[in-house]
Parts: C-alpha cells; sequence; structure tokens
C-alpha cells in the first residue's frame, strides 16, 4: 500500500499551503495527531499563531486528534485569556508589579476551564473560535466563522455566533458505531485498504473491516 508520509510538512507537491502541523509545533503544550492539516496561503507552518493566550504557567493544553481539516484563521482561545470577575473590576492590576501585586489572586482564583480537546476527523471552517476548555466530538463540523462557547457532540454540524447545533450528521445508533470501529485508530495499511468504506455512509460495510 502507498500513503502519505504523516513526517511530511507539505504532504502536497508544489502546494505549501498545507501543512501536516504536528511536524511544526514545537510548543509542548499542543498536541497534534497524524495527517491533521491546516491550510493557510500566508504561513501554513506556524500554527502556533493561532492559539491566543496560551501561557506556559497556566499548563492548559490543546490537544487535537488525527485527521482534522483546520482553516485558515481559525482562533483558540486559551485559558490565559479569562480575567477574574468575582469583583468590581475585571482589570488585571496584579500583571504590572509594584504595589499592585498585592491584590494578585491566589492561584486557582482565575477562572479555568481546563484543556480544549478537539476529536478526530474533525472539520472547523474558516476563521470559527474555540474558546478555551471546549470539548469537540469525533467526526463534528464546525462553520466558518462560529464562535464555540460549549461542547460539540461527536459526528454534529454546529455554527452560528455563538454556535449552536445545526443537527447530527448520523442517526444515533450510526454515530454509536463510528465511535466504536474508531477507523482512525486502524494501521495506515487498513486505513488505505478501506478508504471507500471510511468515505462512504454504509455503516454495515466499515463495520465488516472490524
Amino acid at each position: 500500500m502507498n500513503y502519505p508520509d504523516p513526517n511530511m510538512v507539505h504532504p502536497m507537491a508544489g502546494f505549501p499551503q498545507v501543512c501536516f502541523i504536528k511536524n511544526t509545533v514545537s510548543n509542548p503544550n499542543i498536541m497534534i495527531g497524524d495527517y491533521t492539516y491546516y491550510d493557510d496561503p500566508i504561513d501554513s507552518e506556524n500554527f502556533e499563531r493561532n492559539v491566543l493566550y496560551h501561557f506556559p504557567f497556566v499548563g492548559d493544553k490543546l490537544i487535537i486528534g488525527k485527521f482534522c481539516a483546520l482553516s485558515r484563521g481559525i482562533r483558540f482561545i486559551m485559558n490565559g485569556a479569562n480575567h477574574k470577575m468575582s469583583g468590581f473590576s475585571t482589570y488585571p492590576f496584579e500583571i504590572f508589579g509594584k504595589d499592585w501585586q498585592r491584590v494578585t489572586p491566589q492561584k486557582n482564583g482565575y477562572p479555568h476551564k481546563g484543556d480544549t480537546v478537539i476529536g478526530h476527523d474533525v472539520w472547523i471552517g474558516y476563521e470559527a473560535v474555540i474558546m478555551p476548555g471546549i470539548k469537540i466530538g469525533d467526526g463534528a463540523i464546525v462553520a466558518a466563522q462560529s464562535v464555540v462557547t460549549k461542547d460539540v457532540p461527536p459526528y454534529t454540524i454546529v455554527g452560528g455566533n455563538p454556535a449552536e447545533v445545526i443537527r447530527q450528521r448520523f442517526p444515533e445508533a450510526t454515530i454509536q458505531a463510528l465511535l466504536e470501529i474508531t477507523w482512525w485508530n486502524w494501521d495506515m495499511e487498513k486505513i488505505t485498504a478501506n478508504l471507500e468504506k471510511i468515505v462512504g455512509a454504509d455503516i454495515t460495510a466499515l463495520r465488516s473491516c472490524l
């Protein structure tokens, strides 16, 4: 079987706007699965510029699964963007030092919504914004210019600002079967041999590969 090398930076000859970004991301708190690509004609290798307010001292992670399609201009807003909201002012006086440091909150005083986790085979459209701590399930689709403020179930299409469910891609029984099959975890020989079933819509045929 002949299939693309997941360790290539630009897998399409003469087309550098597509990048397998697991090979270019250096931040240890950003984890990318094989074959996930970022499409950007400006600088496809510099995906990290789209991950905002991702400060090492906060410690949150961005985890993106395998076989995801990430469009130009998407933004991941991380927990470092959050301001304390329990008092009258949200202004972060403490970060500027001097006597203002005395109002530094305790370590758990800043809002923290956890890691941002994107599943496998997820398509995120042009200029979508993903807010901190969001979980997007396997096979989901995020429409262009959406602002995702709450978790997205597997195989669900969302869109808008704030993003709302448009529809499920498949019946519930099919979705559960896909989550059990997890074709993205097969070895590449098996995936390549069964591409027609993976891109098709016959769950019985796909299940027969197990």
